[in-house]
């Protein structure tokens, strides 16, 4: 079938792009490639992660409506047990540079119930067409042959070595000494037994089978919180996206309880009211974009995330009146006026769109990773508990409850055909990443590829970090009007690392990967 994919890596589009040829649609292709970049991109991903599919298909049916959120994100485990069963987190002290430094918390205790195996195999119950096992076998291929570490995927494992090669199956994929580095070659031999388990048993296997059993036995052998009954009583959860307006195309995205998608929701609405922002990269239009940005953060505070899991905060957060309130105090904060350096990579996107009109939108992540490979599986299990913006309770909440995030996997629709099917890594800068491509696309004309590597700026309190390619005019002017200005010399992985497909009103396809972190599209003609 003809469409698009971007991803991540190469081999991860590639795997998905040979599964619309073959005639699969786009649910099947982002299903098999999300398998490959458990391989490719195994720093960012893999069987003990966590994530969302967002889901629009050509036509509604018995099956269910024609746009859905599949949530299969991690929930907080401990079922059966007693707080003093768990030990606490282990903390591991990571240098990005010589200046900066962050500390992770990973170990057993910071191991939340993944939610990806369950998810992958909805999605196949729900919208697939090609068996499941033939969905595997790509991503078989590749863990048994292993693969070459990019210069981007270098750079992935310099930064989280610590946590890949904390346990002793991590040191046995990842090496006994030194970071991988571009060139040098990983076999996932364990990896690829699981994944051909899988393909034989599905995910039953993974949540009630011999692969459940052996990771509640290393995880509490281990001082974590992940028992037999979290496992079994896993399911993934359908959302109604959260949808609005903007000029002409509507955005669909992940709901509440997760933050990403109503915040992207909030910022468009806010500026769909204050008009085109032209020129683009105009010192204007960055303010305005800027003080949206700002008025997103404001909405944060407060009860934000107490509200998040409960009913209705999105209806209230994009209710005219206080879009109106919104939209005036942006305007005149950027007619008037007025340094943080590279995170950890921590997620990875899929886009996929084919001929007939259906899209797929996958975001996954294991956070950081929590160091905690379970032996004879390569199963490498998230950090999600010990990610304090994502679960500022430090655990300290029922068993069962699901994590919020801020991944958005979105789809911008027109006429009821899919546009422009995006996401983006980048912690709490993806929203950002995501915002600032769906302007590109819609308010300045740009294609899918210009829109992903067109410069971005991002506001972090009252720094407004500028990426390398604004104009220096541009930057001098906003500093003018009084903000601290963060020049940055180059494109960075910072400002998100995007996937994004595009269909155009004349069935042609475009299909763009972040250059910032090696990402690849490929068409499907």
């Amino acid at each position: 079938m003809k469409g698009a994919i971007a991803a991540g890596h190469t081999l991860t589009a590639e795997a998905g792009a040979r599964v619309l040829a073959g005639g699969g649609n786009a649910f099947d292709a982002c299903i098999a490639a999300a398998f490959v970049s458990w391989v490719a991109e195994s720093p960012l991903t893999g069987p003990g992660a966590g994530g969302f599919l967002l889901a629009h298909r050509h036509s509604a049916d018995a099956h269910g409506p024609r746009d859905e959120l599949l949530d299969f994100f991690v929930e907080v485990p401990g079922r059966g047990l007693r707080p003093d069963d768990v030990r606490e987190m282990e903390r591991l002290e990571v240098a990005f540079d010589a200046d900066t430094t962050q500390v992770f918390l990973i170990g057993a205790a910071a191991c939340a119930v993944p939610g990806t195996v369950a998810g992958l195999a909805e999605a196949h119950r729900r919208y697939g067409t090609i068996p499941w096992a033939e969905l595997l076998a790509p991503a078989i291929e590749v863990a048994r042959s292993g693969l070459e570490v990019t210069e981007t995927q270098a750079f992935f494992h310099t930064i989280l070595d610590g946590v890949l090669r904390w346990g002793p199956d991590g040191r046995r994929i990842y090496g006994e000494r030194a970071p991988l580095g571009p060139g040098d070659r990983i076999v996932f031999a364990d990896l690829a037994g699981t994944l051909e388990q899988l393909a034989a048993d599905g995910a039953a296997s993974f949540y009630r089978g011999n692969l459940a059993e052996r990771i509640c036995a290393y995880v509490l052998e281990l001082g974590g919180r992940i028992t037999g009954d979290d496992l079994a009583a896993y399911r993934v959860v359908r959302r109604r996206p959260v949808r609005v307006p903007y000029r002409g195309h509507e955005l669909v995205s992940n709901p509440p309880p997760s933050a990403g998608g109503v915040l992207i929701a909030f910022v468009l609405r806010v500026l769909d009211r204050l008009g085109p922002l032209r020129p683009s990269g105009s010192a204007a239009a960055v303010a305005t974009v800027a003080e949206a940005m700002r008025e997103a953060s404001r909405v944060r505070g407060g009860s934000f995330s107490r509200e998040l899991p409960r009913g209705g905060l999105a209806g209230r957060l994009l209710a005219d009146e206080r879009i109106d309130e919104a939209a005036e105090r942006v305007g005149r904060a950027a007619r008037e006026g007025i340094r943080e350096h590279t995170g950890a990579p921590s997620t990875t996107h899929i886009s996929v769109v084919d001929a007939d009109g259906n899209a797929a939108s996958l975001s996954a992540s294991t956070g950081c990773g929590s160091g905690i490979v379970v032996p004879g599986t390569g199963i490498h299990l998230n950090n999600m508990l010990g990610e304090t913006d994502l679960n500022p309770d430090d655990g300290r909440v029922r068993p069962g409850r699901r994590l919020s995030s801020m991944m958005a996997p979105s789809v911008l629709v027109v006429g009821g055909r899919p546009r422009l099917v995006l996401g983006s890594a980048g912690s709490i800068r993806l929203r950002a990443a995501i915002l600032q491509i769906v302007l590109n696309v819609v308010d300045h004309g740009f294609t899918v590829a210009d829109a992903i590597a067109a410069p971005r700026i991002h506001l972090d309190g009252d720094v407004l970090h500028l990426e390398g390619g604004v104009d220096p005019g541009v930057a001098d002017t906003l500093e003018e009007r009084g903000y601290d200005v963060v020049r940055w010399g180059e494109p960075n992985l910072y400002f998100g690392g995007a996937a994004a497909v595009g269909l155009g009103g004349d069935g042609t396809f475009e299909a763009a990967g972040d250059p910032r972190r090696g990402g690849a599209g490929v068409v499907v003609r």
